[in-house]
């Protein structure tokens, strides 16, 4: 997909969206369904039914996926399609790849210490890129795409969490 392709696609969204700002409000939702015997919860992502459970330094086997891993993922891919779109934007050749690392220290989610963070403590994004675009351009498309990248604003501003259950 070139620029103009990416405008035309993009220009009748971004149109509606200024003149009907509650029409760009949506809810994303994603659903799982608790195993009745494992430590372990099926997600539908739409594409494939996922399993997770417990990583091995909580004492998973390491044969389900970490939910962990699955939000840095979810980091990874958001910022190489958010990437990938700036770059087309910008016009742009870009290739390359994404990594998302983040620290964790388990005694917090395992209750050995009180003190010890429950959740990750610092997350690194790093793109290996390979382009002939000058520095000033791929600074600028860095800027970009941490601007817009949905799944990194979200890590790095917050959100309120509510948790919730009801009884069928």
């Amino acid at each position: 997909m070139d620029r103009a392709e990416l405008q035309a696609m993009q220009k009748p969204l971004k149109e509606r969206y200024r003149e009907e700002p509650a029409a760009a409000r949506i809810t994303l939702r994603a659903d799982g369904e608790l195993d009745e015997q494992n430590i372990a919860c099926k997600v539908d992502t739409g594409r494939a039914l996922v399993e997770a459970g417990l990583h091995p330094a909580t004492g998973g086997t390491g044969a389900l996926a970490c939910s962990g891993d699955m939000l840095l993922e979810a980091l990874a891919a958001c910022a190489g399609v958010t990437l990938r779109s700036v770059a087309t934007s910008m016009e742009l050749d870009v290739a390359g790849t994404v990594h998302a690392e983040g620290d964790l220290d388990f005694r917090g989610t395992l209750g050995v210490d009180r003190d010890a963070s429950v959740g990750f403590t610092a997350i690194r994004l790093r793109f290996d890129l390979t382009s002939a675009a000058s520095r000033e351009s791929l600074d600028k498309l860095l800027e970009l795409t941490e601007r817009y990248c949905v799944v990194g604003q979200t890590l790095a501003g917050g959100v309120p969490v509510e948790f919730s259950y009801s009884i069928s």
